[in-house]
């Protein structure tokens, strides 16, 4: 692998481990996120039971989409990224950039909606990572086969 590729896959492993990091800790979390609580200007505690539920429920739901997406994009990163498939160039950043929007996307809304602080910055920190390593790759004149 070139130092572009290099740089490219180390910048899609960062943003696969930070997806693996916010997917485990949506996953096991037993209550909403402190930036919840201030959103909707209530504790957990102050929360009905129903709703606890649910709002769980979609947490997990998120944490196990990252968890999914992380583990695609380091499968493709260790198998054919890493054999320089060209088509795992695209595919790898196209798996991270839509969890990454949408979570960008989401976040962005609570913030400019609510008194919440949420953390967006994470989300558009991993789209910077993609991005860049989405250029490097494309970059790259590396390959095993014809593109």
């Amino acid at each position: 692998m070139n130092s572009k590729l290099k740089l490219s896959f180390s910048c899609y492993l960062i943003a696969s481990l930070l997806l693996v990091a916010y997917g485990l800790f949506y996953l096991l979390r037993p209550e909403f996120m402190p930036y919840h609580a201030e959103a909707v200007g209530k504790s957990w505690v102050e929360v009905d039971p129903a709703f606890q539920i649910l709002i769980l429920a979609l947490m997990k739901a998120v944490g196990g989409g990252f968890l999914a997406s992380a583990f695609a994009m380091v499968v493709l990163l260790f198998k054919a990224f890493r054999k320089g498939l060209r088509w795992s160039f695209w595919a790898i950043p196209a798996i991270g950039l839509i969890v990454s929007f949408t979570s960008l996307y989401v976040t962005a809304t609570v913030a400019l909606n609510t008194p919440a602080s949420p953390p967006w910055m994470v989300a558009a920190f991993g789209i910077v990572l993609l991005t860049v390593g989405f250029i490097f790759s494309a970059l790259s004149d590396e390959s095993t086969e014809k593109s």
